[in-house]
């Protein structure tokens, strides 16, 4: 059944606004599609793939958005030279390597076997 692509914006809009399209459970995709397919005059399995589709997309833009959020937080640290955990752990790591270093250096020589 072609719809025409307002129509299905439409939809798609009053599903996102409707339902946090980011954490729908299979069992909530039925119940919307079952809802669609009553109310917008679609197919069920129509208004399935439509729900799914955008719940997907959503679910994609989401995890865009955090990974942005997150790259913009750590810049914003680091202009104001706040220390992240992250830095902190490779300090820690760098630090400890020296001093392991160091003691190498420091221990006295041990004895060399004599050769034949």
């Amino acid at each position: 059944m072609a719809e025409p692509a307002n129509d299905r914006g439409l939809v798609e809009g009053v599903l996102l606004a409707a339902v946090g399209a980011v954490s729908l459970t299979a069992e909530r995709v039925e119940q919307l599609a079952d809802a669609l397919a009553e109310r917008g005059g679609l197919r069920r399995d129509d208004a399935r793939q439509i729900v799914e589709e955008t719940a997907a997309h959503w679910r994609g833009e989401a995890g865009r958005i955090g990974e942005r959020a997150g790259a913009n937080v750590q810049k914003l640290l680091r202009d104001l030279g706040i220390v992240t955990r992250d830095d902190l752990e490779d300090l820690e790591l760098r630090v400890a390597q020296l001093e392991h270093r160091l003691k190498q250096v420091e221990a006295p020589p041990r004895a060399v076997p004599p050769q034949h």
